[in-house]
């Protein structure tokens, strides 16, 4: 089984539809996401509707509960009170201009998807299996990983948040975090798309960069009255 995971959209429909396109011409199985589908980009309706429209499963992320659920904080970690200022500005910007349609779809979407293959049990989450908006980077130490295993009976987890692509193997199990397909933060400005293919013989994992037109995206960010920053963060990758 080939699957293709998409992290943190974040309103990027750009970025979206160059993902979906090449995980289509890789012919896989199927293509699920990890939520976090709005903010930051102005694209939060558009990327819902593309999201049913093409039969993309996915869970919740910390974003799509607290604009579902009208919230006044989104859950992000903050660098400074700059930083924060903005990132208020963005999650206020995206539960005004989403729909009731949308917020019911983030509403609905669930916390976890799992499902067996090749006598594997694969575990899709948002940021950690029992905790939304837990950043959990690669340098975390591997007890650290071995405890989140500990919370699932899964053998390869599947996770985003982080917006930085990895793969690591402790005690036996894999830990994949797909990057980030609309606010890459590992410096290459590519939206990132994460194959996964499970086989009888074990399971590998690629991250496939896919260019797509950030100045587009860039400029729609800017028209929309959300703060030029975050158009200028998506060539930056940071």
């Amino acid at each position: 089984m080939r699957i293709a995971v998409l992290g943190d959209i974040h309103g990027n429909i750009e970025a979206l539809k160059a993902v979906y396109d090449a995980a289509v011409s890789l012919k896989v199985d199927k293509a699920f996401h990890l939520g976090d589908v709005g903010g930051y980009a102005p694209f939060v309706n558009e990327v819902v509707d593309f999201l049913v429209a093409h039969d993309i499963d996915g869970v919740q992320g910390n974003y799509d509960y607290n604009v579902a659920h009208d919230n006044e904080h989104c859950g992000c970690k903050y660098e400074d009170p700059v930083q924060a200022g903005l990132a208020d500005k963005s999650f206020g910007w995206t539960k005004k201009h989403a729909s009731d349609k949308s917020k019911a779809y983030m509403r609905g979407l669930p916390v976890t998807i799992s499902f067996s293959s090749h006598g594997k049990k694969i575990l899709l989450f948002h940021a950690t299996p029992h905790k939304n908006n837990l950043y959990w980077f690669e340098d975390r130490p591997e007890k650290f990983f071995l405890e989140m295993a500990a919370k699932t009976d899964a053998d390869v987890l599947i996770y985003g948040h982080t917006h930085t692509p990895y793969r690591k193997e402790v005690g036996g199990k894999a830990f994949i975090n797909a990057g980030s397909v609309g606010k890459p933060k590992d410096g290459d400005q590519r939206a990132c798309l994460a194959l996964v293919a499970i086989t009888g013989e074990g399971v590998t994992s690629d991250f496939l960069r896919v260019p797509y037109d950030i100045e587009k995206v860039a400029a729609a960010i800017r028209a929309s009255g959300l703060p030029p920053f975050f158009a200028d963060k998506l060539k930056e990758a940071r």
